[in-house]
């Protein structure tokens, strides 16, 4: 998936147990949709918690975060009653929409590419951040990418 492309819609249960999709997250505002190894991990904390610091200024862009790995449900509702991160974590266990999205691995531990889209409420890709060892450049630069579209 690259800029302009249109972000493939998709229905996965949240830390929840509440179904989910692209549509419906899009309806108000853009959706900074990003895709870690996997839950719990010290990266992948790090990545997670860096996102939830930052939500108000998220909000302030009239974006929401939404996480998504293959760990099942009750891992993502671990990890959200954990670190107290306070946005929808999707649960993709057979990779199905990280295929969608190009960052599903074959092979190992990690099983997605470390992937953020930020995706405006047209379900356009606005900006791909793919960086797999710096775990703030994720959020940074999907705030990044909203400021510059509201300029």
């Amino acid at each position: 998936m690259r800029v302009d492309d249109l972000a493939p819609d998709f229905s996965l249960t949240d830390q929840d147990g509440q179904a989910r999709t692209l549509s419906d997250l899009l309806a108000t505002g853009p959706v900074v949709l990003f895709f870690y190894p996997a839950a719990l991990s010290p990266g992948c904390t790090r990545e997670s918690c860096h996102f939830r610091d930052l939500a108000s200024e998220f909000a302030a862009l009239g974006a929401q975060v939404v996480g998504v790995s293959m760990d099942e449900v009750g891992r993502q509702g671990d990890f959200d009653r954990r670190h107290h991160l306070g946005y929808p974590l999707l649960s993709d266990p057979d990779g199905r929409v990280a295929e969608l999205y190009g960052v599903k691995r074959s092979l190992g531990f990690l099983r997605v590419k470390r992937t953020t889209f930020v995706i405006g409420s047209d379900r356009r890709i606005l900006a791909v951040v793919a960086s797999e060892v710096s775990m703030s450049a994720h959020a940074d630069r999907a705030l990044e990418a909203l400021r510059r579209r509201a300029a």
